[in-house]
């Protein structure tokens, strides 16, 4: 029978090959109702009952079927298609020989079961229909195309995702970016579903509190992206950034809040208390006590505290008591002024001024950076100055007095290029300038051995920078290559001054010293230069020679005393004595091949062998010449003995190198 209960006889052809084609008789012996999931997903839905599996080839081609039959799957709010079919839509039938399946042959399990196709209705495995639209061959081809083409892939990867999700680009996300399905917007995203930046801020907000400033800054920048006008989101964008101690950026991004929304209070307290950290109390004033806003007491205070400090600096500065500039400078950081720049670059000013050079070279290591420069920044004046060319002020001076030169010449270009209007910076670069014009005509000079143009030339260096002790190092030399001691001795001393541990400058002196037979002051001036330069054979040699000239100026007998040497192994009892009984100071090592605490000292005792040529060193193992031994009643070793002119001053036993080296140098004066 018919669909219209009419017999077939009495049906014409059109009737007859529509019943063929029809799908709605369900009273057929390989009938089955299908399920309608997921085009995509390959999982079927629970709503079918069991059937048996089969498998046949696919169609070479295909045509759609009545649109009425499928249903257009409901997205879900996520963005992932709907796995599951409207329970009272028609149910589907399929004629023998028309079953569907893969492109290939597959394996399935006992578990899972087949699906009947509609005759003639074969469609590509994941092809989607939209409803109204008929897919004809052409139009496969042209999908197929299209599909492979396109970086739509199956979701994968560490998020979860209903069946069907489509992911862009083939690749899964993060964990910090699908950490959540409702700010990443699902699996296959819907052009007309938008993110909600508010639910991206308080994910933002979760991490802030986790202190993951990072990933709070990734997230505060996407809400940002979605909202651009919101003032509320830059703030917070500051907040992130502040925590990862990029305070300059945090300023700017508190700029821009405050800007989109001028009455925004949260906006200027926090850019109150930046402006605090940085040092710069009248912006922070300004944004605290904004009109309309109530300003924090607590906030209040620290800026009064800063700004009192910081216009005490100010003063003592002005008059170069650099002392009290110290002081000021610490109690402004103390109270609040943590990050300011200027305050720290104050700090090494001044202990260059006290000739702390060294100290205020390594305090730069410990100024906190200040890029990029935001405009309140790089406008804000600092000693009259602007800020950033104050930072170049400070390093020139500190290159100048180190000697570097060039270095010095560029930084106060740099200054002058910020600031070319204050007068400190334009006498700094000017001075700076002829200073170095001055050392490279002495250097010049003095190579060409014309020691007293070179001593004019320096000097005029010196008139312009009385506080370099590279200059005045150097006309030093020139003074000694004059015969001019006494003058080489002054500008050594005043190099010293400057910079106490400058060890050319102590060497030219010991050597002026030398010269003018000075024999105490050389000797003090070369021991100096042997704990700087403990290797250096020329500092032992003439230390050792200092030493004997010393001796003899006091009258103490200084036969047969020689520079450097070994530590001489003594054999028998006569060696020893005649040993010990030489002018001067001995040290004895009492040993054994086979002790371990021997092996390790004795390299030790040959680097003091070298370290203080002056002193006899000897070796004595008890083992090969018992009768040394029992003469000196050694019974442990290593035992060290000292011994001056034959007398023995000092015994140790199984002492550490520290207190061997003691005492060997307490002697050794």
């Amino acid at each position: 029978m018919s669909h219209s209960g009419k017999p077939i006889s009495e049906l014409g052809l059109s009737d007859r090959f529509r019943d063929s084609l029809s799908c709605s008789d369900a009273n057929k012996p390989d009938f089955r109702e299908l399920d309608l999931g997921s085009p995509v997903s390959p999982l079927r839905s629970r709503y079918h009952s069991a059937a048996t599996s089969s498998s046949s080839s696919g169609s070479s081609g295909s045509v759609s079927g009545r649109n009425d039959i499928y249903p257009v799957p409901k997205r879900s709010d996520s963005g992932e298609l709907s796995g599951s079919s409207d329970t009272n839509s028609p149910t589907r039938t399929s004629k023998p020989g028309h079953r569907r399946s893969d492109s290939g042959q597959s394996q399935r399990s006992p578990s899972s079961s087949a699906v009947n196709s509609p005759p003639l209705n074969v469609l590509p495995t994941g092809n989607i229909v939209p409803s109204g639209r008929v897919l004809k061959i052409g139009m496969a081809t042209a999908a197929a195309s299209s599909r492979s083409s396109r970086t739509d892939v199956l979701g994968s990867g560490t998020g979860n995702y209903g069946h069907g999700s489509i992911m862009r680009g083939g690749k899964g996300g993060s964990t910090s970016d699908m950490g959540s399905a409702r700010i990443s917007g699902g699996g296959g995203g819907d052009s007309r579903k938008r993110v909600d930046p508010e639910e991206v801020k308080r994910a933002g907000n979760e991490e802030y509190k986790r202190g993951h400033f990072a990933e709070a800054l990734c997230l505060y920048d996407r809400a940002i992206a979605l909202s651009p006008g919101n003032a509320a989101y830059r703030s917070n964008r500051a907040a992130a950034l502040t925590g990862l101690g990029r305070l300059p950026e945090a300023v700017m991004a508190c700029e821009e809040a405050v800007r989109l929304d001028s009455n925004y209070g949260r906006g200027h307290q926090r850019l109150a208390t930046l402006f605090l950290r940085l040092g710069l109390v009248e912006n922070a004033r300004k944004h605290l006590c904004y009109p309309g806003l109530q300003p924090d007491p607590c906030v209040l205070q620290k800026l009064q505290i800063v700004e009192k400090h910081i216009s005490k600096c100010v003063d003592v500065r002005r008059i170069r008591d650099w002392k009290s500039v110290l002081r000021e400078v610490d109690a402004a950081v103390a109270a609040g002024a943590d990050s300011c720049v200027q305050l720290f670059m104050c700090r090494a000013e001044a202990l260059l001024k006290l000739h702390q050079m060294d100290d205020a070279e390594s305090s730069l290591l410990w100024i906190p950076k200040c890029e990029p420069h935001p405009v309140s920044l790089s406008q804000a004046r600092f000693f009259g100055m602007l800020s950033e060319a104050y930072c170049y002020f400070v390093r020139a001076q500190i290159e100048m007095a180190f000697g570097r030169f060039e270095n010095a010449v560029t930084a106060a270009e740099k200054a002058s290029q910020i600031d070319s209007r204050n007068i400190e910076v334009a006498v700094l670069l000017n001075n700076v300038r002829v200073v170095a014009r001055a050392r490279l005509r002495g250097n010049d000079l003095f190579k060409s051995e014309r020691f007293t143009e070179a001593c004019l030339a320096y000097g005029e260096g010196l008139r312009l920078d009385p506080s370099n002790s590279v200059l005045y190092c150097n006309r030093a030399a020139c003074w000694f290559k004059l015969g001019q001691w006494e003058k080489s001795i002054e500008d050594c001393n005043q190099a010293l001054l400057i910079q106490p541990n400058y060890t050319k400058a102590i060497l030219r002196r010991a050597a002026s010293n030398t010269k003018l037979e000075r024999w105490a002051e050389a000797v003090n001036d070369y021991e100096l230069l042997r704990r700087e330069l403990p290797d250096d054979t020329e500092v032992a040699e003439a230390l050792f020679h200092a030493q004997v000239s010393f001796k003899k100026s006091r009258g103490e007998e200084v036969h047969n005393l020689k520079f450097g040497g070994e530590v001489e192994d003594i054999s028998g009892l006569e060696q020893f004595t005649a040993a010990i009984s030489l002018p001067g100071v001995s040290v004895v090592h009492f040993e054994t091949s086979s002790n371990l605490q021997c092996k390790q000292i004795s390299p030790f005792v040959d680097t003091l062998c070298s370290r203080y040529p002056s002193i006899n060193f000897l070796k004595v193992d008890i083992q090969e010449s018992p009768t040394v031994a029992t003469a000196e009643n050694v019974r442990i070793v290593p035992t060290f003995k000292i011994y001056k002119n034959g007398s023995r001053v000092k015994e140790i036993v199984c002492p550490s190198r520290d207190m061997l080296e003691h005492s060997v140098r307490h002697y050794s004066l």
